[in-house]
C-alpha cells in the first residue's frame, strides 16, 4: 500500500502522468514558436502569483482577469500551428531515429546549384531536412525522390515552368519533392522588403530543424533560415561552410 491505495494503482496513475507530460513536451519542443508562447505565457501567470499573492491593488484583479483569458488566446493564435503539429508528432519522432544527411557530392551539388542561381538571380527555395520530417509538406508537392544533382536543381526553379515558385526539399541525397509550400513566418521583426520566398523559407525554419536556402529573383541575394533566423550569405566559401556544418 502507498498512500492508502494498492501498489498497482499508484504504478498505473504514475505512468498515465507520464505519459501525458512526455506528450505535451513533445509537442512543444517539436514546433519553437508555440514553446517561445508558452513561456511567454507562463511568464504571465508567475507575475499574476506575485501580484495576488501581495495583494497588490491594482494588477492583482487585473492580471487575474487576464489569465483566465489567456488559454483561449493561446488557442486562438497557435491553432494552426497545433494541427500541423498533431499532424506530424509521431512521424517526427520516429524520424529522429534514422538521421540521413547528405554526401559530400550532394552539398557540392547544392553550393553549385545556388551559385549558379544566384549569378542569374533565379529565385530558388532549397530545404534540406534534418531530424523534423517535412513529409507534411512533400505529400502536398510533386514527388521526385531523384539524385541531388546542380543542373536539376537548376532546371526546376527556371522561371514559367510549373515548380518554380515551389520549394525544393532535400533528404539525404535525394530531392524529395519539389512545388512545396510552406506557411509563411509572421515574425513582425522581419524585414519588410523581403517577399513570400523569404517569408516560407524563415517560416519552415521556426516550424522545423532544417536549413533553407533563400535566393532573391529581384538581387541574386543569398540567405539561410535556421532556427528562426534569418541570415545573409555573401561568397561561396560562407554558403559551403554553413552547409558543411548543418549536413555534418
Amino acid at each position: 500500500m502507498i498512500f492508502g491505495e494498492p501498489i498497482w494503482k499508484v504504478v498505473v496513475d504514475a505512468y498515465i502522468v507520464w505519459i501525458f507530460v512526455y506528450f505535451i513536451f513533445k509537442f512543444l519542443v517539436h514546433n519553437k514558436r508555440m514553446l517561445n508562447l508558452v513561456v511567454s505565457f507562463a511568464f504571465v501567470y508567475v507575475i499574476a502569483y506575485v501580484a495576488t499573492r501581495f495583494d497588490l491593488i491594482v494588477s492583482g484583479p487585473v492580471l487575474t482577469y487576464v489569465i483566465e483569458w489567456l488559454p483561449i488566446i493561446f488557442i486562438f493564435i497557435m491553432a494552426p500551428d497545433i494541427r500541423r503539429s498533431l499532424e506530424v508528432l509521431w512521424k517526427s519522432d520516429a524520424k529522429k531515429m534514422s538521421l540521413v544527411m547528405g554526401s559530400e557530392k550532394t552539398k557540392r551539388n547544392i553550393v553549385d546549384a545556388v551559385m549558379a542561381l544566384s549569378e542569374s538571380k533565379t529565385g530558388a527555395l532549397i530545404t534540406i531536412e534534418k531530424h523534423n520530417t517535412l513529409d507534411q509538406y512533400a505529400e502536398r508537392a510533386v514527388m521526385m525522390h531523384s539524385e541531388v544533382s546542380k543542373e536539376l536543381l537548376i532546371n526546376v526553379f527556371t522561371p514559367r515552368t510549373p515548380l518554380h515558385d515551389g520549394a525544393v526539399i532535400i533528404r539525404g541525397d535525394q530531392i524529395l519533392c519539389a512545388g512545396a509550400y510552406f506557411v509563411l513566418s509572421d515574425n513582425q521583426n522581419f524585414d519588410k522588403t523581403m517577399g513570400s520566398r523569404h517569408r516560407a523559407g524563415l517560416g519552415i525554419s521556426e516550424m522545423t530543424d532544417s536549413m533553407t536556402l533563400i535566393v532573391s529573383e529581384e538581387t541574386g541575394g543569398i540567405s539561410i533560415a535556421i532556427e528562426g533566423i534569418m541570415l545573409k550569405i555573401g561568397n561561396r566559401e560562407k554558403l559551403m561552410e554553413y552547409v558543411n556544418m548543418f549536413m555534418k
